[in-house]
């Protein structure tokens, strides 16, 4: 496969999810193309959250999204922001 920008880029987010019904809580990760709307993780546990996401990238692809790359970006803050990489052929 030839190197090529990818398509679309996009920032990973992390967001709590609190059930009405049950008050259950959860976390789910999702993306967004503002980039200010990512998570700025820090940097001990930026990797664990990549790992998360580039595991299950598999059931995002298909159709025409070919995969997806993770860059992590650093903030003024001494954070990490996760760019994604999503490549459509």
């Amino acid at each position: 496969m030839a190197d090529k920008s990818p398509s679309n880029v996009l920032y990973l987010a992390v967001l709590p999810i609190i059930h009405i019904d049950t008050g259950a809580t959860e976390q789910v990760l999702t993306m967004y193309s503002d980039k200010s709307l990512a998570t700025e993780f820090f940097p001990d546990e930026v990797d664990t959250y990549i790992a998360m996401f580039t595991k299950r990238t598999k059931y995002f692809t298909g159709g025409h999204v070919e995969r997806y790359d993770c860059q992590r970006e650093s903030t003024p803050s001494g954070r990490v922001i996760v760019r994604v990489g999503q490549y459509v052929g």
